[in-house]
C-alpha cells in the first residue's frame, strides 16, 4: 500500500510506532468500516478512526441534532441544531482528514435496508442506545458474516466487547433475548454523564484498529465493564453459544422502550437494603428474585435469591419462575441499580403479583449499607 507525501505527514506517528508502521496503516487505509449511530459513542469512535486513515467509513444516523445531544455528542455546535447527524458528521470530519472516504446515510438502519447498508464494509461498529437496533444490528452482522464492535453505557458505566469475529460470541449470547416491553426503562428517561460515551466510544475505535490491524489482543470472547466514578474496569470471559447463530431472518422491529400501565389498586413498594435484612431475619418465607444477567450474578448476589434475567420475560409464555414463586406471597425484586428490577415488577403486576418490593438503588446501595457479598463459587 502506497501513501502520498502529504498521507505520510498525516500518519507520521503510526508509522514510525514499533510494531505499527506502514504495514498496519496500509491495512487501515484498505479497510471499511460502518457507524450506525452517531450519537455519544459514535461521535468520538468517528473521530479517531477517521485521524486514524480507515480508508472508508459509512456513517448511518437518521436522527437530527437536538440541544440535549450537545453535552456527550461532540461533533456537534449549536449552529448544527435540527440538521441531520450523519450529514454534519461526514462534512465536519472530512476537514480532520482529507484522504478518508466518508459516507453519510441520513436513514435508519432497518430490516428492509440492513442488507444493502452493509455491502461493501468489513465492520460494523455499534453506536445505538436501543435493544431494537441492538439485536438488528447483531443479527444482521451474522447473517451477512461481519465483524461486530459492541459498546452500551447506563449512567456511570460502560461495556465493550467484539461479536461475530472469526466464530467468536454474539450479542445474543450476552444477552440471549431482548426484554419484554416495559421491562427497561424508556430510552429518554435514563441519564448518563457526559463523557463517558466519549470513553467507551474511544475503546471502540481502539478493538475496530486492534481487529483491522491483527495487533494486540481483541476483546472477542471477552467483555469489559467500566465504571466511571470508581475508574475501575473487569474483563469476563464470554463463551460463544451455537444456538445464537441460528438465525435465517432479520427480527421484525418493535420497541423496546414502551412502559406497561400498573394497576391502580396494586403499590410496588421501595425496600431500603437495611429494611430487607431486617424482613429477611424475620420472614424466612420472603421471596427474593434477582432480575440481572447471568454474567452479574456470578459477581455477586444476596442468597438465597432465585434468579430470572429480564430477557426472559420476553419469552412465549412468560418467564419460568419457581414453584414457590406464588403470586399471594411478598417478594423482593432487585438488579444492579433498581431500574430494570422496577420494571420487572411492573411486569409482574401483569402477571398477578400483588405483594412486590423493588429494592432501592439494587446491589450498588446494598453493597454500600449492608456490605459486599463475598464472590459466587
Amino acid at each position: 500500500m502506497s501513501f502520498s507525501i502529504e498521507e505520510v505527514k498525516q500518519y507520521q506517528r503510526h508509522l514510525s510506532l514499533p510494531g505499527f508502521g506502514k504495514s498496519a496503516q496500509g491495512k487501515l487505509k484498505a479497510a471499511s468500516v460502518l457507524v450506525v449511530g452517531a450519537g455519544g459513542l459514535g461521535c468520538p469512535a468517528l473521530q479517531y478512526l477517521v485521524a486514524a486513515g480507515v480508508g472508508r467509513i459509512g456513517i448511518v444516523d437518521d436522527d437530527q441534532v437536538a440541544a440535549s445531544n450537545l453535552q456527550r455528542q461532540v461533533l456537534y455546535t449549536h449552529d448544527d441544531i435540527g440538521q441531520s447527524k450523519a450529514e454534519v458528521a461526514a462534512s465536519r470530519l472530512a476537514k480532520l482528514n482529507p484522504y478518508v472516504e466518508i459516507v453519510p446515510f441520513a436513514v435508519r438502519f432497518t430490516r428492509g435496508n440492513a442488507k444493502e447498508t452493509l455491502e461493501g464494509y468489513d465492520i460494523v461498529l455499534d453506536g445505538t442506545d436501543s435493544f431494537d437496533s441492538r439485536y438488528l444490528i447483531n443479527d444482521a452482522c451474522v447473517l451477512f458474516d461481519k465483524t461486530l464492535i459492541y459498546g452500551a453505557i447506563h449512567q456511570f458505566e460502560g461495556q465493550v466487547s467484539v461479536f461475530n469475529l472469526r466464530g467468536g460470541p454474539t450479542y445474543r449470547c450476552l444477552f440471549p433475548e431482548p426484554p419484554a416491553a416495559g421491562v427497561v426503562p424508556n430510552c429518554s428517561e435514563v441519564g448518563v454523564v457526559g463523557v463517558l460515551p466519549g470513553v467507551i466510544g474511544c475503546m471502540q475505535a481502539l478493538e475496530v484498529i486492534k481487529v483491522i490491524t491483527g495487533l494486540g489482543d481483541s476483546l472477542s470472547g471477552k467483555l469489559l465493564l467500566y465504571d466511571a466514578l470508581s475508574s475501575k474496569t473487569r474483563t469476563l470471559a464470554l463463551s460463544p453459544d451455537p444456538k445464537s447463530r441460528k438465525i435465517r431472518e432479520l427480527p421484525e422491529e418493535t420497541s423496546f422502550c414502551e412502559t406497561v400501565g400498573q394497576e391502580e389498586d396494586v403499590v410496588i413498594e421501595e425496600i431500603e437494603p437495611v429494611e430487607l435484612l431486617r424482613m429477611m431475619k424475620v420472614k424466612p418465607d420472603l421471596l427474593l428474585l434477582d432480575v440481572r444477567e447471568d454474567w452479574e450474578r456470578q459477581l455477586s448476589r444476596i442468597d438465597p435469591s432465585a434468579h430470572c434475567p429480564v430477557g426472559h420475560f420476553a419469552q412465549p409464555g412468560g418467564p419460568s419462575l419457581p414453584d414457590d414463586f406464588r403470586a399471594d406471597r411478598e417478594m423482593v425484586v432487585y438488579c444492579k441499580a433498581g431500574v430494570r428490577s422496577m420494571m420487572a415488577c411492573r411486569a409482574l403486576v401483569e402477571m398477578g403479583y400483588r405483594k412486590l418490593y423493588n429494592l432501592s438503588g439494587g446491589m450498588i446501595r446494598w453493597s454500600e449499607d449492608v456490605g459486599v457479598p463475598p464472590p459466587v463459587g
